[in-house]
């Protein structure tokens, strides 16, 4: 995954003042992006509202970028949720030739335990066919991936290669870093 090292840029979705997605303005982001030296794009993270888009949206958004993209730059598209077996279909059902690698956030609202985590992500896991970037935001989730989980993670699940950590919590990043494999 050295193709991911490097700054990572999470691509908003624009929208037009009707509503619509402004897929003008997303072709501009994504050259502004490629040309300020960025290492990598993500798309359809939680920043590019991800939830509230239709599938067909979606699909539109990822096409524009590809498109945009053109090869320049290694492509990470999000795919995640709180309901595990609908996470695990949409890996299994997507295209994701394009793509280098999956992030996927932890599981929000249901506020799960760490052993829920460590079983959702165990299964997308399983289920994909990208290598996967774990994300945890608990400030939007409801909960903490722990330093302890992140480590089963990584030692059980070889295809689960990183983290995108926003804890807030400098000790416990201290901790992740000393507790996971590099």
């Amino acid at each position: 995954m050295e193709q991911l090292y490097g700054t990572g840029v999470a691509l908003v979705t624009p929208f037009a003042t009707d509503g619509s997605l402004d897929l003008q303005a997303l072709r501009r982001i994504v050259r502004h992006s490629i040309n300020g030296g960025v290492d990598y794009l993500v798309v359809l993270g939680t920043t590019g509202e991800s939830v509230t888009l239709e599938p067909q949206e979606k699909e539109k958004v990822i096409q524009t970028v590809i498109s945009e993209n053109d090869g320049a730059l290694p492509l990470v598209i999000g795919i995640g949720g709180n309901h595990t077996a609908k996470v695990v279909e949409e890996l299994k059902k997507s295209d994701l030739s394009a793509f280098d690698a999956v992030l996927s956030v932890s599981p929000y609202y249901n506020k799960p335990t760490q052993e829920g985590i460590y079983r959702h992500y165990k299964a997308l896991a399983e289920a994909s066919p990208k290598p996967i970037i774990l994300y945890n935001v608990p400030g939007r989730t409801g909960s903490n991936m722990l330093p302890e989980t992140v480590a089963r993670i990584a030692r059980d699940c070889p295809n689960v290669v990183a983290i995108k950590e926003a804890c807030g919590n400098m000790d416990q990043i201290r901790e992740l870093i000393n507790t996971v494999p590099s």
